[in-house]
C-alpha cells in the first residue's frame, strides 16, 4: 500500500497517533529563537491544523494541505472557533498544484519521513522546493533512528539518509535531536531539521 493510501485508511479507521492538542513546541521553540519571521507559510501533511493554528496565530499567512477530508475538516472547525483565517485544503502535495505557491516558509512533521523509499522522500525534497520563494525555509520534525528499536511510532530515518535526499537543493542549517511533542506519555526520538533553499 502506498503512503497516500495508507494515511487515507488510517483516518477512515479513526488512527490518528499523531494528533496533538498543543502546537509542537519544537516548532514554537524554531519560530522563537532562529527566529522564523510571520511570513507566506505551507504546512504540509497539517492532520487536525494544531501547528497551522498556531502559525496563524503568530501572523503567518498560512496554507495547510493533508490527503484526507477527515482531518482538514476539524481542522478548517477548530478555525472557526479560534477566529483564525486559515487556507485549508484536501490536497495530494506531490501530484496536486498548491493555490498560493511560492512559499517564504513550509513546515512538516512527519511527513517527509512517512515516505518508505529514497526515490520518493527526493520526490518531497524536489516538491518542497518548488514551492519555495529563493531563500526559503524548510523545518522537518523527522522519526530518529538515533534511539532504541521499537515495534511502533513514527517511521526512523538517518542523518544519512536525511542528506542525501534534500543537500542537492537546501543548504542544511541545523539538525538537532529532540523527542515529538505529543499528548503521547513516551514521545519517539527526532530530529528537528531546517534547511534552506539553495539559489
Amino acid at each position: 500500500m502506498n503512503t497516500k493510501n495508507r494515511f487515507l485508511e488510517h483516518y477512515k479507521s479513526g488512527f490518528m497517533p499523531w494528533v496533538h492538542k498543543k502546537p509542537d513546541f519544537n516548532l514554537v521553540e524554531m519560530v522563537g529563537n532562529w527566529p522564523i519571521k510571520p511570513c507566506r507559510a505551507l504546512e504540509v501533511g497539517c492532520g487536525t491544523g494544531t501547528d497551522a493554528l498556531w502559525l496563524a496565530k503568530k501572523r503567518f499567512d498560512v496554507t495547510a494541505v493533508d490527503v484526507s477530508d477527515i482531518p482538514i475538516n476539524i481542522a478548517k472547525d477548530h478555525a472557526i472557533k479560534a477566529k483564525q483565517s486559515i487556507n485549508f485544503m484536501v490536497k495530494d502535495f506531490l501530484s496536486e498544484d498548491i493555490p498560493g505557491s511560492p512559499f517564504d516558509f513550509v513546515f512538516d512533521r512527519g511527513y517527509f519521513h512517512s515516505y518508505r523509499s529514497a526515490i520518493k522522500r527526493k520526490q518531497v525534497v524536489r516538491a518542497i522546493a518548488a514551492r519555495l520563494n529563493k531563500d526559503g525555509l524548510w523545518l522537518s520534525l523527522i522519526g530518529s533512528c538515533d534511539s532504541p528499536p521499537r515495534d511502533s511510532g513514527p517511521p526512523m530515518r538517518s542523518v544519512k539518509e536525511i542528506a542525501n535526499a534534500v543537500e542537492s537543493l537546501f543548504e542544511v542549517k541545523l539538525i538537532k535531536t529532540s523527542l515529538f511533542g505529543t499528548n503521547q506519555e513516551n514521545p519517539a526520538n527526532i530530529w528537528v531539521c531546517l534547511f534552506k533553499k539553495r539559489n
